[in-house]
């Protein structure tokens, strides 16, 4: 098991190496940073040329990237254009996304994971059919759509929660949002845990349990939901650093200043350092997700972690 968590964390080096270039490249190569700091006013040639050489905007864009990896390594990020430390930005919003996070996640795993069983169980019956078609159609409708309707329904019809989040963001005031932003990934847990236990009820060591007389709890539990959980904690893992980088849309309908607000705000202001930096964390947030999946499915399957 360690040399399997070894040989893991030494593949993630260079796939961090090469994410985190690729971001750079694409950020810092297709635009401007001084400009863009300046917005639409010119500026002054001699200040433009001293911000270069502020930022070694004039050295290759390879020594750019090795000097930023140097710089986070000791905890710089970098400043944003609004003179705001880009690590202060952080510190105030992925708490506040990772409460958002953990409260989506809660929802595709208990309510995903128990409508998949249950109509997995169910195959071809009234139930089975009628989740496969909600989950359908909660795939079908936009975020933004369901989350707008979801606001004003609960929000202000039926004044069941505040339409829009306080910037403290508690975990009470993130249920709804936290649904909002789980409805589609809980869909596919749904449709993807239902279609795995059903093929697994046809398996023959699913056969063999039944014949031994085994307790019908014990049978799904022990047996069925282990290896039928395999794909979908495939899914939920990759599913953590979507959840954290596409909370955009979310976060913009409830207000919530989290990652997802930072990054529109960077990027709709060309902030190339706050954008490099929050996406350099939350590729951290994916290889983390991945490995911890990895390290799952050794749980699940012994097998695996002498593969």
């Amino acid at each position: 098991m360690g040399r399997y968590v070894i040989r893991r964390l030494l593949q993630m080096i260079p796939v961090f190496i090469g994410s985190t270039f690729l971001i750079f490249f694409m950020v810092y190569a297709l635009g401007d940073p001084v400009a863009a700091l300046f917005g639409d006013r010119a500026p002054d040639p001699a200040t433009a040329a001293q911000i270069r050489e502020d930022l070694h905007l004039n050295d290759p864009l390879w020594q750019q990237y090795l000097i930023y990896m140097r710089n986070i390594f000791t905890g710089d990020f970098g400043t944003a254009f609004n003179g705001e430390p880009v690590l202060t930005l952080m510190g105030s919003a992925f708490p506040v996304t990772i409460r958002l996070t953990i409260v989506a996640i809660i929802f595709e795993i208990i309510i995903g994971i128990t409508l998949g069983v249950l109509t997995g169980m169910k195959r071809g019956k009234p139930v089975d059919t009628g989740v496969l078609l909600l989950t359908l159609i909660v795939i079908s409708v936009p975020t933004f759509v369901t989350g707008y309707v979801l606001q004003y329904l609960f929000g202000v019809q039926l004044g069941w929660t505040s339409p829009s989040v306080s910037p403290e963001a508690p975990f009470n005031e993130l249920i709804l949002p936290g649904l909002v932003l789980a409805l589609v990934s809980l869909a596919y847990v749904t449709r993807l845990t239902r279609t795995s236990i059903a093929e697994n009820t046809r398996a023959d060591y699913l056969r063999t349990a039944v014949a031994k007389g085994l307790p019908r709890h014990r049978i799904i539990i022990r047996h069925l939901l282990r290896n039928s959980l395999i794909p979908v904690v495939t899914f939920i893992g990759t599913d953590i650093g979507f959840l954290m980088g596409g909370a955009i849309v979310t976060e913009r309908i409830f207000n919530i200043h989290g990652v997802g607000f930072q990054l529109y705000q960077g990027i709709l202001r060309n902030n190339a350092p706050t954008v490099v930096g929050f996406v350099t964390i939350l590729v951290l947030v994916f290889l983390i997700a991945n490995l911890l999946v990895d390290l799952l499915y050794a749980v699940l399957d012994p097998r695996i972690r002498y593969a």
